[in-house]
């Protein structure tokens, strides 16, 4: 009897733990948004940017071409890359 509930504890134990580590491996970003001039950035949500803003959003996975150009400027927080390369949080 001990040893059974051993084994159901170890494995309790092992489904928790690829449960976790399956969370963390995650990706953590929803979308990908690019401005009129070439910098990319990651979002956590998906915003809807007023068009005067000059901003695209992409899914996760899309990549740019290899002949765009595009560069990533990754920021923290809810706003844009805006003109001359200033961050404007919204």
């Amino acid at each position: 009897m001990e040893k059974s509930m051993k084994i159901r504890t170890l494995v309790l134990g092992a489904v928790a733990g690829a449960g976790a580590l399956a969370a963390l491996a995650a990706p953590v970003s929803a979308a990908v948004s690019c401005n009129r001039y070439g910098d990319c950035w990651h979002t956590t949500d998906r915003y809807d940017y007023r068009p005067a803003f000059g901003v695209t959003v992409h899914d996760d996975n899309w990549k740019w071409r290899s002949h765009e150009r595009y560069r990533w400027r990754e920021h923290e927080g809810r706003g844009y890359w805006g003109r001359n390369h200033v961050w404007v949080t919204f």
